[in-house]
């Protein structure tokens, strides 16, 4: 079959990539970056490079392919990060329904049930949204849980302060999910293509608390009595901007965060918990690749 993947070689778009190559089929690997397409290449996959904010440049590539994998670029520069995210997903839209491909795997995320509330995660319900304007094509949205990986952007904190923290709480509940675990799980539906019209389904690892967080990666890496800090609201805002981040994208941050203290953006997924199965990574899993990231 022929397939179109975007999100150039991300974390998921790589192995999604590779994976699909492996059984004998076409792939074609969206990038924005020139710079990429030697290495797209050396994959066996064919490189698009463009923008996915251009209608016609999509319409090209997605013509004549069986199904295509949608995610938003990630990006800091946006004014209005959830308009960006929503107004991709318009893109997205016109350029499916131009090039009449009919099945979409579609990276969403946990807590896209929420309209407003939940930082770029509302974004991504819009994008959802404008995903479902097209009544004749089959959608499978994945929504998964929150990155391990995003935990690697700790390191600096743990190592200059001896604390892990966000504005979460300490002990609550968080539901993780592993990139390579999503990428295993968009593979079966690419190659399946069984679902019919616009379908959720949620990718997750594990789910642990924030406490277990800091135990065990501080386990990992030799600190046992690493402890995790709740962090207030502006004072998780003033640290991220003090980091170099943009306002517009602090600011969403930190509205995320209460979000998941306030167990919002689970709500969904709990509501579904029981017709979803776990993934192979845990927390203890991935401790491993944190302390290899760490003692670099």
């Amino acid at each position: 079959m022929k397939y179109v993947i975007t999100g150039s070689l991300g974390n998921i778009s790589k192995p999604l990539a590779k994976t699909l190559i492996a059984a004998g089929h076409t792939v074609t690997v969206v990038s924005s970056q020139e710079s990429r397409k030697a290495e797209i290449e050396a994959l066996g996959a064919k490189a698009a490079i463009g923008s996915v904010q251009d209608v016609d440049f999509l319409t090209k590539t997605f013509t004549g392919a069986d199904a295509v994998y949608t995610m938003v670029p990630p990006t800091f520069a946006a004014a209005d990060w959830k308009k960006y995210i929503g107004d991709t997903g318009k893109v997205y839209a016109d350029a499916i329904a131009a090039s009449g491909v009919k099945n979409i795997v579609n990276l969403s995320s946990i807590g896209a049930h929420m309209a407003e509330g939940c930082g770029p995660v509302s974004g991504i319900h819009r994008e959802e949204q404008a995903l479902n304007t097209l009544s004749d094509v089959n959608i499978k949205h994945l929504r998964p849980g929150n990155f391990y990986t995003n935990l690697l952007n700790n390191i600096g904190m743990i190592k200059h302060a001896n604390i892990i923290g966000a504005n979460y709480g300490t002990n609550t509940s968080i539901v993780f999910v592993h990139p390579s675990d999503i990428a295993a799980v968009a593979v079966e539906e690419l190659t399946a293509l069984t679902f019919k019209g616009h379908t959720v389904r949620y990718v997750v690892s594990d789910e642990r608390t924030t406490n277990d967080v800091a135990k065990v990666l501080g386990a990992a890496i030799g600190k046992p009595e690493l402890p995790w800090i709740d962090f207030k609201d502006e004072d998780s805002f003033g640290g991220m901007v003090g980091a170099g981040l943009p306002e517009e994208i602090a600011k969403n941050f930190v509205e995320m965060g209460k979000a998941v203290r306030e167990g919002k953006m689970f709500e969904d997924y709990n509501a579904h918990r029981s017709s979803v199965q776990l993934s192979k990574t845990k927390l203890e899993d991935f401790a491993k690749e944190f302390a290899a990231a760490f003692n670099q």
